[in-house]
């Protein structure tokens, strides 16, 4: 029997550069490979619990931009329950920057956005109903 899970969390893209050296401040430095992921926190618990087989009930606060949008379809692709996902046009969806450099390590910087708005208020008590994890 499945395991219903939900998951109250962050989402994010992840923007992501590799280059050779990480900038010094004030310095631009020429980078590599770019990639965009699906990311955040709790959007990556979720997934993990629907992969491993789980019923996975996901709820964060994303941004009706680009952002919010391609994220809203790969939870859709992943399985997941998305009926309370909220959506504003107030904030703008989480993004994360990262740098990676040669040696494999690397720096974030993570701008929130829609993330940081979602409140209690945002989430009816059914919500909880029916999940055996939360």
């Amino acid at each position: 029997m499945k395991k219903k899970v939900l998951v109250i969390g962050s989402s994010n893209t992840d923007m992501v550069v590799q280059t050779a050296e990480f900038p010094k401040p004030g310095e631009t430095v020429l980078g590599g490979t770019f990639l965009m992921n699906p990311g955040g926190k709790g959007a990556n618990q979720a997934v993990a619990a629907a992969r491993l087989g789980s019923n996975v009930r996901f709820v964060a606060k994303i941004g009706k931009d680009i952002f919010g949008q391609e994220a809203k379809k790969g939870f859709s692709k992943e399985g997941l329950d998305i009926k309370y996902l909220v959506e504003t046009a107030g904030h703008a969806s989480g993004v994360a920057l990262i740098t990676v450099n040669a040696n494999g390590e690397n720096e974030i910087v993570v701008a929130s956005g829609a993330n940081m708005a979602l409140l209690p208020t945002d989430l009816p008590d059914e919500v909880f109903e029916d999940v055996d994890f939360v």
